[in-house]
């Protein structure tokens, strides 16, 4: 039994198209797809890296190449992975002029500092040869002139469940859009991404929200102790109601369910089984 879910962050924008909807949902379905068949033949922790990596590359979704511009005009991104198997946590926070944040997350999974951020996350990339790549589109370019602010809840994730049983989680962001500079996402950190033997999740939202309520540390605690996944989501989200919080969580538990809740039904999702698709939004 193998499982997968991705998500795309919301679809919040109010310049964003019907049509725009339409295509994040197209290319979601063909991401899925794609990554359960990498999944037949490679662990839970190496698929959720390759399913970010195609979410990053593609510049419909607020990662990688979409990445949003931050008040001073520069792109700094955030990226975690969490294996289930081995407790381990790595990632990157507001790493600049790389391609795939998740990528150098991943490299930095089998050292013993395995979070860095900023400078040294930059030069971490360099000395292991991530060249400097510039992830500004022109669209994001001319949001940022004319102040166009979103409402900055573009993130992208994977949950996947492997053949052996084992979970892992990673999520991807290009920020909020003209934040202020030092701000840091949930995307790095275990509110945001987390995962362990028995459930992996990864959200999206606004990281202030998500991090106020640790919201994956939640869900996947309360499964482990004991909760089905749809309790532990229910807890969770009217924990983050009493706060207003705006968030999403994509997951998946030992036993294979998929389950995935948003405080504001304007989250883009897709999971596959090898049979079925399901888009969501």
């Amino acid at each position: 039994m193998i499982k997968l879910i991705i998500h795309g962050g919301f679809f919040s924008e109010s310049s964003q198209s019907q049509e725009t909807k339409l295509a994040k949902q197209q290319s979601l379905s063909i991401i899925a797809k794609q990554s359960y068949e990498y999944l037949k033949t490679h662990t839970a922790l190496q698929t959720i890296v390759y399913a970010v990596e195609l979410l990053e590359n593609d510049e419909l979704f607020n990662a990688g190449i979409g990445s949003q511009i931050q008040s001073d005009g520069k792109i700094r991104m955030s990226a975690s992975i969490m294996d289930g198997v081995s407790a381990k946590f790595s990632g990157v926070i507001n790493i600049e002029d790389v391609k795939n944040p998740i990528k150098v997350a991943e490299k930095l999974f089998t050292h013993d500092d395995r979070v860095l951020g900023g400078e040294g996350a930059i030069s971490f990339a360099r000395a292991n040869g991530f060249e400097k790549f510039n992830t500004e589109l022109p669209q994001r370019r001319l949001e940022y002139e004319a102040k166009l602010k979103s409402k900055g809840m573009g993130t992208v994730g994977c949950v996947a469940l492997d053949a052996q049983g084992h979970i892992a989680a990673a999520t991807s962001t290009g920020g909020k859009g003209f934040e202020m500079v030092g701000r840091i996402s949930d995307s790095a950190t275990a509110a945001g991404n987390y995962a362990n033997e028995y459930c992996g999740v990864s959200c999206t939202g606004v990281g202030e929200d998500i991090v106020s309520s640790a919201v994956a540390t939640k869900i996947v605690t309360r499964v482990t102790d004991g909760m089905s996944i749809k309790q532990a989501f229910d807890k969770t989200f009217t924990e983050l109601k009493n706060i207003d919080g705006f968030a999403g969580a994509i997951a998946i538990d030992k036993d294979g369910n998929i389950y995935h809740q948003d405080s504001h039904p304007m989250m883009v999702y897709a999971s596959y089984d090898g049979t079925n698709l399901e888009v969501f939004n």
